[in-house]
């Protein structure tokens, strides 16, 4: 199984998509912590800057006019015009409240865009103490294309990645915290529901997407880690003293690169795990998944660079 890292000069390329028409056609996009969005061309050889965010840009989409939709955790859900760079902002507030970690979205054939805030106490910076304080205070969000946003799901223990079924019945929301993937029924007798497409996965879920496969990807950003396990059910007292410790003595990520997929049954896929010593010297913390033609593309919150194996 062949895995490739390409750097793009910037840390943090959190997500990434793939371009299926167009003039880009086939080249993958990717934000980074500097608020720069980067267009990478099919054969990883190119990188070129295509926009500035003036944020930190993560989850990232296709909107049916070409433009890149960006959940940018800072500034909150905007567009991106990959050919000139212009940037508009769709949305920053809901119910007149501004958004604290604008994270990860999903695009219905309706123009309606679901997508998620992570928390309403801390922002990207502070993402690790959401985790271990479990606050729950995630929410999954709709913006109609008439531009009214709603709160459609709360009390979500670090609301991330976003996806719909392929037939647009639900819409998956993974929970960081609690390993898990929320589902909000759109249509059908259990229309207004909610309950857990995924759980008990094997690590933390970050971003979550639909792959050209027809599958939904789920990264898989860090193993399961029982000391955070343990943090999240003692007082709160000592949750948030943990996370005011020095950075070296907090619970950290654990090095590793794993992505899977599920059908729309939930039914395991693939377990996509690269694990060789050198392979994981250089990337993990895999946040970002989006399978084409079966090539797995990948991003890290961490590294400067996305990676891509052939399944």
């Amino acid at each position: 199984m062949a895995f490739e890292v390409i750097p793009v000069r910037a840390p943090g390329a959190e997500d990434v998509v793939v371009a299926l028409h167009g003039p880009d056609e086939g080249s993958v996009f990717s934000g980074t912590a500097d608020g720069l969005i980067h267009r990478i061309s099919p054969d990883g050889r190119t990188v070129e800057r295509v926009a500035d965010t003036g944020g930190r840009p993560l989850g990232l989409e296709w909107m049916p006019d070409g433009r890149l939709l960006v959940c940018d955790a800072h500034r909150g859900l905007l567009t991106v015009d990959p050919r000139g760079g212009a940037v508009e902002v769709l949305a920053t507030e809901v119910d007149g409240i501004p958004m604290v970690f604008c994270n990860n979205a999903a695009i219905a054939s309706d123009g309606a865009i679901w997508f998620s805030d992570s928390s309403k106490v801390h922002g990207i910076e502070h993402w690790k103490s959401d985790l271990v304080e479990l606050t729950r205070t995630g929410r999954l969000l709709r913006r109609s294309e008439d531009g009214h946003v709603e709160v459609v799901l709360e009390d979500l223990a670090f609301a991330n990645g976003v996806a719909l079924a392929a037939d647009e019945s639900w819409v998956a929301v993974a929970e960081t915290a609690t390993r898990t993937v929320a589902r909000h029924w759109i249509t059908g007798e259990r229309a207004g529901q909610r309950d857990l497409f995924l759980e008990d996965l094997p690590g933390f879920p970050d971003n979550i997407a639909r792959g050209s496969d027809g599958l939904l990807w789920v990264t898989i950003a860090s193993p399961r880690d029982p000391m955070v396990e343990k943090l999240q059910s003692g007082p709160m007292w000592v949750r948030r003293g943990v996370t005011r410790l020095p950075a070296f003595l907090q619970p950290a990520p654990k090095r590793t690169i794993r992505v899977q997929a599920y059908d729309d049954s939930g039914a395991l896929v693939h377990d996509v795990s690269v694990e060789r010593p050198e392979d994981l010297a250089r990337y993990h913390v895999v946040t970002g998944v989006r399978e084409h033609d079966g090539r797995v593309w990948m991003g890290s919150l961490e590294e400067p660079a996305v990676a891509v194996v052939d399944l």
